[in-house]
């Protein structure tokens, strides 16, 4: 637990002293955000922001998570050292962060809002997530448990296994799944990095969700003694995971300080893509794959917006069902304030949130 509470600790520290810092770097080379013509107009005024802070995010979370068992290794904790779970989370976000940075680089560079091709993206991060599930299936601890699974979790894994078909297609059939989850979790949190801090936060709120769920993971792990065994979990490094949540919900609310309304940094992609690959990782090697559906309430609806607004401007050849999509956008126009979306949005964020814990608790409850 003290591993946590470090952790934490030091996600805020770094974010909350870093990022002035690296607001003054990029202020003085002239990097800054590219706002969209089309969008509302309000926005025209932060055409110039730092953007590109998910770099402070990304560096803060390595240095907090390597700093936290240099720590416990010094006071004579010689089992906390990092686990393959963790190590693979982080490859994970950085892999992630890193295309994002190439994205926000490219729109830096051509001085516009569109960076990367759609199919640069793409690649990028479809080499990435191939990367992390194959190695996710790998690293057998003692239990041999790896740190993630080839069968389809909610709240712990079902009998739905892809390992049904064998060793080589089940593998290939997880790491579609895995790439599917990592697409759809990294697309949603850059959609929903549209206004002041919403992102920022709403994602701090699912992780602070997972560092519950491990530390609960944790205490009823199979073969602990506080365990119930009809209803153990058997999950590789679930301490490490909540470590690791901690540093990363830390790290959001020093950089939330920077980034709530007026902004003085945005995350941008380079931001937007690690914390989505960061919020599949946590879905992916805590086991709780579709719970991680409902804790993320407010992306999905943020997501199916966009998917609504395509399909029916297509469908009707050109009229629209929102005003603007994103939706978060959609009550701009129709004239609540910037701040005033982002607070009811962070509501819907926190009420997924508390109903997916709930369901997560609810299952264990019900299961003994």
């Amino acid at each position: 637990m003290i591993a946590v509470v470090i952790g934490a600790a030091a996600g805020l520290i770094l974010t909350l002293l870093g990022t002035p810092l690296f607001i003054r770097f990029l202020v003085k080379r002239g990097y800054g955000q590219f706002i969209r013509d089309d969008g509302p107009t309000t926005h025209h005024v932060k055409r110039g922001t730092p953007t590109m802070g998910g770099a402070v995010i990304i560096m803060a979370v390595i240095i907090a998570y390597a700093a936290t068992h240099a720590v416990l290794l010094l006071t004579g904790d010689a089992a906390s050292g990092p686990s393959a779970s963790g190590l693979l989370l982080l490859l994970l976000m950085a892999g992630m962060g890193l295309v994002g940075f190439f994205d926000d680089a490219a729109k830096i560079t051509k001085k516009q809002s569109l960076g990367l091709s759609p199919w640069a993206k793409i690649t990028g991060q479809g080499a990435v997530g191939i990367l992390f599930a194959v190695l996710a299936l790998q690293f057998s601890n003692a239990q041999d448990i790896t740190p993630a699974s080839t069968a389809v979790s909610f709240v712990r894994e079902t009998a739905l296994d892809f390992a049904v078909f064998g060793t080589i297609i089940g593998g290939i059939l997880f790491v579609i799944w895995a790439n599917i989850i990592n697409t759809a979790a990294t697309n949603a949190v850059n959609l929903t990095d549209g206004l002041d801090g919403l992102a920022s936060a709403a994602t701090a709120m699912v992780t602070a969700a997972y560092v519950i769920i491990s530390i609960w993971q944790y205490n009823q792990s199979c073969g602990r003694a506080r365990a119930v065994d009809a209803v153990c979990y058997s999950v590789r490094d679930p301490m490490d995971m909540a470590t690791l949540a901690a540093i990363i919900t830390g790290a959001l609310i020093g950089f939330l300080w920077w980034n709530t309304s007026p902004a003085k940094i945005f995350m941008g992609d380079t931001g937007s893509l690690a914390l989505g690959g960061a919020l599949a990782g946590f879905a992916i090697l805590t086991h709780t794959q579709l719970l991680f559906v409902i804790l993320c309430g407010l992306f999905v609806i943020i997501t199916a917006s966009v998917i609504i607004q395509v399909g029916y401007f297509k469908v009707t050849g050109g009229k629209r069902v929102f005003l603007m999509a994103p939706l978060q956008h959609h009550f701009e126009l129709k004239g609540w304030a910037e701040v005033t979306v982002v607070v009811r949005f962070w509501i819907i964020g926190a009420l997924a949130v508390g109903m997916g814990l709930a369901v997560f608790y609810g299952e264990w409850v019900l299961a003994q």
